[in-house]
């Protein structure tokens, strides 16, 4: 991508707003906002395995990031880098040139995402969901941006319908034991109290892989943070072992591995 949208700043580390700024009643989402989460993956192909993991995830405005003590910004940073691309942009920025290379007209309103922050300097995201919001607040559409372990990542154009259900075909490698093919079922009501996200894949008529986050809402704040940060340490770098770990489990069971593809789309690689 080359130049800068129009309408927008032209820096990716323009200033950020205030930890716990109160968020404009538009649609009735306040954030910034921390969520206490379980992760669930079950999968059915070939080998049965299930596991659930605890973690916790932020839920942002894109035009008002939070930003923390001096003393606590080790715990959570959010990049352009880490989000969707060029790191020359804000979040927000390429998530708008994301979105108009979709054909889609980037949101008149507020665009939140759902993601793990950059903590002790490290982040591996295998989900991030953003809604996109209208100027009065109706959700116009949403995206799920998939991130692998070959550092690469593959974004989704979702029209969720009134229950916050979308469909779309799988387009990119993410785990080295399922096929390319196949086609997602993507729950993600906005969130309020309660977040509730499920990637459901079915490939050739049948159930494959089932992914939820389900979690609470917690204040954001700098103490419910270094709670957070006592209760689930390290959770970045955890997540990148478990999924490997997770990995070589079913390598060890003998689960037969998809090459991955020699060409990958061009918004995939980094």
């Amino acid at each position: 991508m080359t130049g800068t949208p129009a309408g927008s700043a032209a820096r990716a580390d323009a200033p950020l707003g205030a930890l716990g700024a109160p968020a404009a009643p538009a649609y009735q989402v306040r954030v910034p906002a921390l969520y206490d989460v379980e992760i669930g993956h079950q999968r059915y192909q070939r080998l049965r395995r299930v596991f659930r993991h605890r973690l916790f995830v932020w839920l942002v405005d894109l035009d008002d990031l939070p930003r923390l003590p001096w003393w606590l910004r080790f715990a959570a940073r959010f990049c352009s880098a880490d989000h969707l691309g060029d790191p020359r942009w804000t979040i927000r920025q390429n998530v708008d040139a994301w979105l108009a290379s979709q054909g889609v007209q980037p949101p008149s309103g507020r665009v939140l995402m759902l993601a793990q922050a950059r903590s002790f300097g490290y982040l591996f995201n295998p989900i991030t969901v953003y809604w996109c919001f209208s100027a009065d607040g109706e959700l116009a559409y949403a995206a799920a941006e998939v991130h692998n372990t070959y550092h690469e990542r593959h974004c989704y154009l979702l029209r969720p319908d009134p229950d916050g259900s979308a469909e779309v075909d799988k387009e990119f490698y993410v785990s080295p034991f399922l096929t390319l093919d196949g086609r997602y079922r993507i729950q993600v009501p906005v969130p309020g109290q309660r977040l509730s996200v499920t990637v459901a894949l079915r490939q050739h008529g049948a159930p494959a892989l089932v992914a939820t986050m389900r979690g609470t809402r917690r204040p954001a704040n700098p103490g419910t943070l270094l709670r957070m940060l006592l209760r689930r340490p390290l959770t970045t770098y955890r997540t990148s072992v478990l999924i490997r770990w997770h990995g070589i489990a079913l390598w060890l069971r003998r689960v037969p591995v998809i090459r991955r593809p020699t060409h990958t789309p061009r918004e995939a690689r980094r």
